[in-house]
């Protein structure tokens, strides 16, 4: 069977708690529509877990209070699905800009690697969910855990889980960016300003996408 060719473009977001993913993604949708070569393309933002409807209400029942590692990770992937179907695909095949915080890795960092469940189970699992749909280039900001939970400032529980475990998802995320280098651009974050480091990501796209832009 062959796999459909995907008109749009999907980016996603990676990094631990107080990164300030949300702040870059806002900023380098600003920056890629003041450039004026996206041309008939839109710029969806949206995130993970959440994204739809349903999704959003899965979202809330994660985020509320703890579950066991395996239900939680059942979780995400139900909400993933979910979102999948009703906004990246539809999105994708319309030829828009899709930038997304958090995705599949995220699973991996998360659930795989700093909760200890099989690495290999949840790639499975993601596969599942996606049907198949994977980011083009992944951003990952990595940041010193400790430094990062200052920052936060949305509160949940997975950032009431210290910095032990944020250390262990950000390994978690090293390992998803070594099988797959090319498709990670990584920013460390430190003291240059959200407008530098956005500036650089839309660089990056610019640099990576431009020509598919210039097609319209």
């Amino acid at each position: 069977m062959k796999t459909r060719a995907r008109k749009g473009i999907f980016i996603t977001f990676e990094g631990t708690e107080g990164a300030g993913k949300s702040t870059l993604i806002r900023n380098v949708a600003a920056q890629l529509e003041s450039s004026g070569r996206l041309k008939e393309r839109r710029i969806r933002l949206t995130r993970e877990p959440g994204g739809s409807p349903i999704a959003e209400r899965i979202r809330n029942v994660i985020l509320e209070e703890p579950v066991d590692p395996m239900a939680e990770l059942f979780l995400y992937e139900a909400a993933r699905a979910e979102h999948v179907v009703r906004t990246i695909r539809p999105a994708l095949d319309a030829g828009d800009i899709v930038l997304c915080d958090r995705f599949t890795d995220s699973a991996l960092a998360y659930q795989a690697h700093a909760r200890g469940l099989p690495w290999k189970k949840v790639k499975l699992l993601n596969g599942i969910a996606t049907a198949g749909i994977s980011p083009e280039l992944t951003v990952l900001l990595d940041i010193d855990p400790a430094v990062g939970l200052a920052r936060a400032q949305d509160r949940n529980r997975f950032e009431e889980e210290g910095v032990e475990f944020q250390k262990r998802v950000r390994q978690g995320f090293l390992k998803a960016r070594s099988e797959s280098p090319s498709r990670w651009m990584t920013i460390r974050v430190g003291s240059k300003p959200p407008e530098e480091l956005s500036a650089s990501v839309t660089r990056e796209i610019l640099k990576r996408f431009g020509k598919r832009f210039d097609r319209g």
